[in-house]
């Protein structure tokens, strides 16, 4: 079995780019975006390239792990939102 392709750079940005913009474009989550999208590809490729899907494991149809949701700076505790 050969390895997974390479993640590059580019596909990492792109991801990011369209999560940030899914999340209203919300500033400073530039690393929780990027780091969200490395994840996303890293498990696309892994089941990809693991070569079964849900429905072939005889298991029935799986459900996706929900995704994290990013959260404002007006919801994290302790930080104050100037107007």
């Amino acid at each position: 079995m050969e390895p997974a392709p390479e993640i590059t750079f580019e596909q990492i940005r792109e991801r990011a780019y369209d999560l940030w913009e899914r999340n209203h474009r919300l500033d400073g989550f530039e690393i929780e975006f990027w780091l969200m999208a490395e994840r996303e590809l890293k498990a696309e490729r892994s089941r990809s390239h693991s070569g079964t899907r849900a429905d072939d494991s005889g298991t029935g149809p799986t459900t996706p792990e929900p995704q994290r949701p990013v959260r404002s700076p007006a919801e994290i505790e302790g930080v104050e939102v100037l107007l």
